[in-house]
């Protein structure tokens, strides 16, 4: 652990952006532990939640938001290890701190604990901090995990991992997604384990309902299906792509007129830009740019902001996911729950979701061109019945928000 927190260090001093904003808030964080290490802070007695970023921080929130609205008075501190959970949730109006999580020593974790004195801890899914687990533990300090997912490759399985597997039962209670990773840990002896489901269904659920009207984004759709007098069926809407998913779109819309691309980039810099715009040919328009007369000389529209995807969903009929062809596929339950057949990569298997999708009769990996261009075909053809089966899937999962917080904060907060 020491020499991570060292690799961080070093590869900040060569200028890596990340790596330096990182080692900015440590510092920020340590200043604050080091003037506050005596005195009474605000934040003393909150309950305190952990995400490792952004993904996990969604897991999080249902959790935070239901327990400010029950229970307004209790204070709420947010920590995150990523710089880039940090920079997009540093504002979170729910919680009444949001920092850092200091380097996972043992001296940092007694410091922080020592300061901050929260009455509950609460990780997600992945985190598992030996020196924090500890030190809470130490303390007495009711810690739990929530929407956990555990699988036999994991280091806490391995012949070499019982040190590791031990740090599972520091935890009051560990909340897991499904039935197989419960088995898991019980197989292995760990007893304090619940299935509870995933929080991330309720989170999509409600942002479904309250989801904003883009009008410009709806006018290019409509316009363009009446400038080509098109079927309104053929709508796809393709969330966090990268360039090997673009070069398949493209392809597959210079091949079908009647089909329109709402495509909304992972990154939206320059660089990015200038590749969708090799990739397309130019043949597009930007959100940013877009008048009720160029979308009609187009079929893709190219969305160059970002916080508007989960909205723009609800203006195709089906969606494709990207990162299937790299590290892995984006969030697949923001289409679902409009009703959409979501369609990705060959890269899912880490993701519960994507299975329980394709299970359902409503999620499709494709492999390449081929498999791609068929895949969207069918879809395209039988959205309505398979979108009402991804919306069934997604409404089947709902639920683990009101499950884990009657049982961590009811009697305890």
């Amino acid at each position: 652990m020491f020499l991570y927190f060292l690799l961080i260090r070093i590869v900040a001093l060569f200028g890596h952006r990340k790596a330096k904003k990182l080692i900015a808030g440590q510092r920020e964080v340590t200043r604050y532990m080091k003037d506050n290490k005596d005195n009474e802070v605000p934040m003393r007695g909150c309950v305190w939640f952990h995400s490792a970023s952004v993904g996990e921080f969604e897991q999080a929130r249902p959790i935070i938001e239901k327990l400010k609205m029950d229970q307004p008075q209790t204070k709420i501190l947010l920590t995150f290890f990523s710089p880039s959970g940090y920079e997009l949730r540093k504002d979170y109006k729910y919680a009444d701190a949001v920092m850092y999580l200091p380097f996972a020593t043992k001296r940092n974790a007694r410091h922080f604990l020592h300061v901050i004195k929260p009455k509950m801890a609460v990780f997600v899914k992945y985190e598992f901090w030996p020196a924090y687990l500890r030190e809470l533990n130490r303390r007495n300090i009711p810690t739990y995990l929530i929407s956990g997912i555990f699988r036999e490759k994991q280091t806490f399985f391995k012949p070499w991992g019982k040190s590791y597997r031990h740090l599972l039962t520091r935890f009051t209670k560990l909340f897991v997604q499904d039935q197989s990773s419960m088995d898991l840990l019980q197989r292995f002896g760990i007893a304090n384990v619940e299935v509870a489901g995933d929080t991330r269904f309720d989170r999509v659920y409600w942002i479904a309902q309250h989801a904003k009207e883009i009008p410009s984004v709806e006018h290019f759709v409509t316009a363009q299906i009446n400038a080509f007098e098109c079927v309104t069926d053929k709508v796809i809407v393709a969330g966090s792509t990268w360039p090997q998913d673009e070069l398949l779109l493209a392809r597959y819309i210079e091949e079908h007129a009647d089909v329109r691309l709402v495509l909304v980039p992972h990154e939206t810099d320059e660089k990015h830009l200038h590749t969708i715009f090799q990739i397309f040919k130019g043949r597009h328009v930007l959100y940013t740019e877009a008048t009720p007369q160029n979308v009609l000389h187009v079929q893709t529209m190219v969305i160059d902001t970002v916080g508007m995807l989960s909205s723009i969903y609800r203006y195709g009929k089906v969606a494709y996911i990207g990162g299937g062809f790299g590290v892995g596929i984006h969030n697949t339950l923001e289409p679902a729950v409009f009703g959409m057949p979501v369609v990705f990569g060959p890269n899912y298997q880490r993701f519960r979701e994507a299975k329980g999708l394709i299970a359902a009769g409503a999620g499709f990996s494709v492999s390449d061109y081929e498999t791609f261009a068929a895949t969207m075909d069918k879809v395209l053809e039988e959205h309505a019945e398979l979108g009402q089966k991804a919306k069934a899937y997604v409404e089947s999962e709902l639920g683990a928000t009101e499950k884990i917080s009657s049982e961590i904060f009811q009697f305890r907060v």
